[in-house]
């Protein structure tokens, strides 16, 4: 049983008349005729009581008749769905993250347009460290990641391209001499302790506030370890320290915090987005032109 069989059986159930059927499927009577009795014989069973002046659906037809209207518009759906999916309008794009990333706009604009533009793709999204993203992009499990990688070496078989860059931001108790400064210089803060990310999960902001401090002059002595950027903020209020956080973080206000523009050169966070080295398939490809309409 073919799917052409099904057409002409509900044409015919429909107009109830062979003559009409067929020039509703552009076919001629007799080969419409032969092709319903096959189909009847497939089955084993009459689908049509005909005699010269009508034709009338049996029982059995008026039973297959539901049956086959379902299958034809599954066919229907089956076949918008795997073209949807060939434009890259329908599927899952799983997207990996920075914990900075959704204090930016990059992330928020670039999520909301696409949501927009392709209603049907399901969007999973994973908030990682950039070292996890990388495995996770290499071993299938993201598609794409937003990452941190200044200081970071991107490994075989990624691509990581820069779409932006965050300025840093010294994040300074409010009893820091420094506080009422609207823009500093890091060499200005060699004496004190700072709060930063442990080597081992994988941020590059570790290794940005070693090459900038190195720069000024001076090795950064670190007195606190945390994991979470709003966690590092917490304790420079509870006067633990001075932080290195990128600007977008600003929007998080605690008393007895502030935030210091760093006229330093380089003071910079790089923003970049992963892929696997390999063409984009069309979901991922529709994902990158949103990104890039919006990140300009």
């Amino acid at each position: 049983m073919e799917l052409r069989h099904l057409r002409y059986f509900v044409t015919v159930a429909e107009e109830l008349n062979f003559t009409r059927a067929a020039a509703r499927l552009h076919i001629g009577q007799p080969p419409l005729s032969m092709q319903i009795r096959d189909l009847e014989a497939e089955i084993g069973t009459p689908l049509f009581d005909r005699s010269r002046r009508r034709v009338a659906l049996t029982e059995a037809g008026r039973r297959f008749l539901e049956h086959a209207r379902e299958i034809l518009a599954q066919s229907r759906e089956a076949v918008e769905e795997a073209r949807r999916a060939g434009r890259g309008e329908a599927g899952e794009l799983k997207v990996g993250f920075a914990s900075s990333l959704p204090y930016t706009a990059t992330l928020a604009d670039t999520l909301y347009t696409y949501r927009q533009r392709y209603p049907k793709v399901g969007l999973q999204l994973h908030e990682m460290f950039t070292t996890e993203q990388f495995g996770a992009i290499l071993h299938g499990v993201l598609d794409v990641g937003f990452v941190r990688h200044g200081g970071l070496e991107v490994p075989g078989g990624i691509r990581a391209r820069e779409i932006g860059r965050d300025p840093l931001r010294l994040v300074v108790h409010a009893a820091h001499p420094q506080a009422d400064r609207e823009e500093v210089s890091l060499a200005e803060f060699r004496d004190d302790g700072f709060i930063a990310f442990p080597p081992d999960v994988g941020s590059g902001l570790p290794f940005v506030l070693d090459r900038l401090c190195r720069s000024a002059g001076f090795v950064p002595r670190i007195v606190q370890t945390a994991r979470e950027a709003t966690t590092q903020i917490g304790l420079v209020a509870a006067g633990l320290g001075t932080a290195l956080l990128p600007a977008p973080l600003e929007c998080v206000r605690l008393p007895r915090v502030r935030y210091l523009a760093i006229r330093d050169e380089g003071a910079h966070f790089s923003l970049a987005i992963a892929t696997r080295d390999s063409a984009p398939d069309p979901l991922l490809a529709g994902f990158l032109d949103v990104l890039d309409e919006v990140a300009g």
